[in-house]
This record gives C-alpha cells, structure tokens and sequence, in this order.
C-alpha cells in the first residue's frame, strides 16, 4: 500500500502553539514538557512533507520526562491521546520482563500499538460505510417484522427432493403492509417493540492456553485461525426494535468493510504514526552493580533496547517495524538516575525534560483553571443532590498552602495531594447531602474558617497526616 494513502490519517496538522494552547486547557505549567511533545507532534507533519526517500531517515526524538508522582508526566499523555489523531498507547515498563521470566514480554507493547491501531481504522471505515449499513439494517428489520409469505411446495417436489417452489401469486397486501411498517420504523413509532432476533454466538476465549511471554502473539494468532475455522453459532435473543437497529447496523457494516485492507492500512498507521507512552521507565533502572530481581529490570531495558531503535514484530496483522514510532518515556528518579538506564538505552532518548515540582501558585490553579478542575468536579457532583457548593477565594489560598506544605513535610505526591485534602475537607458534605436538600439547606459555602476547622489539626500533625493525608 501507498504511504500517500494514510498521509493525512493519523497526523496532527496543528502547529506547536495551538498544541500547547490545547494542554494548558487542562494541565498547569510544564511549558518545557508541552513545548516539546508539541515539537515532536509537529515534526510528524514535517516530516509527511519531504520525499519518501528522505523521510525513511527521518527518525523521531524520542522523549525522556523525569519528574516527581503527579506533576502531570500521566496527564500530558492521556490529554496528548485524545488530542493527537493517531495509535497511543500507554504501558508501564514494571508490567514486562525480560525472555526467560515469567509475565509480559517487551513485544506485547507493539502489538497492542497495532491493535489500537485497527479499532481506529476499523472505526474509520465504519463510518464510512455507515448510511449504506443503516439501509441495509432497516432491510432486514422490515423482514422480521413484515416477514414473506411462505410459499407452498407440491407433494411431488418433495417426494422426489425438488426444491423449486410452486408458482404461486404474490401477496398484493404485503407489499402496502412492507411501505407502511417502514413509514413506522423511519418514523420513530416502533422503537420499544419487541422482536426475536439470530446474532451470532461469540467464542469464548482461550484464557490462560497462551499466557507464556514467547507465546502471548501465536496465542492470538491461533485463536483467530481456529475461529475461522469453526462454524459460526447463532442464537435468539428477544432485544427491541431499537437495540436490534444496532446490531443489524453493526453486522452490515462488518460485511462491507474489507478487513484485510483495514489490517494493511492500520500497520502502516502504527510503523509510521504511533506514540508509545512508557511510564515507569525508573523502575527498571539498575543502580549500581545488578544481582537479584535486578537482572530481570536490566533484562527488561535490553529488551525495550531493539525495539525503540528499531526492529520488526509480529503481529496478527503483519509484520510492524518501530522505526518511525515516537517513544514518550517518563519517570520519577527518586531512587535511580537516568544515568542508571543502559547507555544504548539513554541514546534513544535525546530530548530530556525535567518537570518542576508544584508550588503553591501551581495548586490554586489547578484548582480552578483547567476545562474540568477539581471544584468544578465537586460542584457538579454536589449539584445532583440539589446543592450549590461555592468556594471563596481564601478557601482556594488555603487548600493550595496546606497541599504544598503537606508535599513539603511528608512524601511529594503533586497535585493528588489536593484529591486527598478536598475529599477530607467535603466527606461531611458529602454524607449529609442527600439530608442536608431535604431539610431545605441547597448552599454550602467553604471559606477559610471552614478548611481550618475540618483539615488544621491534620495538616499539622505530621505523623497523622502521613496516614490521612
């Protein structure tokens, strides 16, 4: 298949700026990190723009993000999956272990690359093809629900295994009966009927046949081999007319769309457009000299080492080359330095960025200033019950120093810090709620009197607020 044929599936067109203007609309600060996630987006386009000679030796900067729990190393990853239109997985390296151990092996993460890969191009094409499903689908809904006369069969036919059907005059009513029914079906009046219905009776899965690391993929391979080659099964299910619209839908488009295509076009979508999100990756650091479970995390770093710079996996759909995939490491280093990583393994990420812990500044944004903050959360939770929850300003001053203080005196833990003080602060509100509407009292306001008597004595003593805070 033709690159020029995915060229425009699975790119970002938009520029650094406006990717940056996007992440700022849900994480505060780390400019450094969204500058550089953004270039790295943006040379994907770059790239689609030179000779196809050129752009097999263009290879993408791979991206190390060092930074302490709840900066938002995560966030950045989740916000930049939904941004980008391109196969994003996220995986974290002290799931996998080197061949010979037992768990996942390293390959596993490619080919759960190709896997999202096909559901995106498999969503694709559905929506392609998704009027001419629609039409097929209200076909077969009108022969359930206005079924065909049965024509009858000459005594002598069956005697002798004829199987033509006698001639026979067609139903002048069935006809008027198929137009009206269908005048009911597109009009919306026959959505709750219900009706009986054949779906095809899904196989139940191998499980735990092929759990090995070196046979997780023929595994999968074997199971796909033997469902094709085992009859389908069928069975009735009474569903409404509504439910039963989907899954005719769903069925016709199966038909339509040609899987084998979808297959070809989503590996070249995966080799050419994918972003691997590799979180942890300071977990199999080695410190020092390696004995014990550290073999099993140097291991690991030998065997991610092929694969972000370049090698070939099997997978279902085909054989997937790493070359052009972008590799989004992150890790805290508390205890390991990126020194620590294999050197072959350090020279795969060239662009480093350090997040910065969060200050007190940081929190009171956090707050209140991205599309879906924390107290816009409560308030729309509390909402359902009736209640109009209102933070004053020196309630949000207040929360924010006692997050960062906490971090400060116990263990830094970013902005979770702040899921843990205003679940603390909100749990009597929280319980009393549905009570609280029923007597009449729909306003709770927090200000900073109210965050000093219910979080102070635990903000303050630190061996209890290592426990609840």
């Amino acid at each position: 298949m033709e690159f020029s044929k995915i060229n425009n599936f699975g790119v970002n067109e938009q520029t650094p700026k406006e990717i940056v203007a996007e992440l700022d609309k849900h994480i505060v600060g780390q400019t450094d990190a969204k500058r550089s996630v953004a270039i790295a987006l943006r040379n994907r386009w770059r790239s689609r723009q030179l000779s196809e000679d050129m752009q097999d030796d263009v290879i993408p900067k791979n991206i190390l993000m060092i930074g302490s729990t709840g900066v938002g190393k995560t966030e950045i990853a989740r916000r930049l999956a939904k941004l980008v239109k391109a196969p994003f997985i996220k995986v974290e390296a002290t799931k996998f272990t080197e061949v010979g151990y037992v768990g996942r092996d390293v390959e596993s993460i490619i080919r759960d690359l190709a896997q999202t890969s096909v559901r995106m191009v498999r969503a694709q094409r559905t929506e392609e093809v998704k009027e001419k499903a629609a039409k097929m689908a209200t076909e077969r809904l009108l022969d359930i629900l206005v079924p065909e006369p049965k024509r009858a069969q000459s005594p002598l036919g069956k005697l002798f295994g004829s199987t033509e059907p006698e001639e026979e005059k067609v139903d002048d009513v069935q006809k008027p009966g198929r137009e009206f029914v269908r005048k009911r079906l597109e009009a919306g009046k026959l959505e709750n009927e219900v009706i009986e219905l054949e779906v095809a009776d899904a196989a139940k899965p191998m499980v735990g046949m092929f759990s090995g690391s070196s046979l997780e993929g023929m595994g999968d391979n074997l199971q796909d081999m033997i469902s094709s080659v085992m009859p389908k099964r069928f069975k009735k299910r009474k569903v409404t007319v509504e439910a039963a619209r989907k899954i005719l839908e769903q069925e016709e488009a199966e038909k339509l769309i040609d899987m084998e295509e979808v297959g070809e076009t989503a590996v070249k979508l995966a080799e050419h457009s994918g972003i691997v999100f590799l979180d942890e990756i300071d977990k199999v650091a080695v410190k020092g000299s390696s004995s014990g479970p550290d073999v099993s995390r140097e291991g690991v770093q030998r065997d991610i080492l092929p694969i972000v710079e370049g090698s070939t996996v099997m997978t279902k759909y085909g054989p997937v080359k790493t070359d052009h995939i972008l590799f989004i490491a992150a890790g805290a280093f508390h205890t390991a330095k990126p020194s620590d990583l294999i050197p072959e393994l350090q020279g795969r990420f060239p662009i480093r960025v350090e997040l910065k812990s969060l200050q007190k500044e940081d929190f009171e944004k956090i707050l209140t200033e991205p599309q879906n903050a924390l107290i816009k959360q409560y308030k729309a939770l509390l909402a359902t019950e009736g209640l109009t929850l209102e933070f004053k300003n020196d309630a949000i001053t207040k929360l924010a120093e006692m997050a960062y203080n906490v971090n400060e005196q116990t263990e830094d833990i970013g902005a979770r810090r702040l899921h843990t003080l205003l679940e603390k602060l909100l749990e009597e509100v929280s319980f009393e709620a549905p009570d609280m509407a029923k007597e009449g009292k729909t306003e709770i306001i927090i200000d900073a009197d109210y965050v000093d008597k219910r979080l102070k004595d635990i903000a303050q003593n630190t061996d209890l607020s290592q426990f609840i805070l």
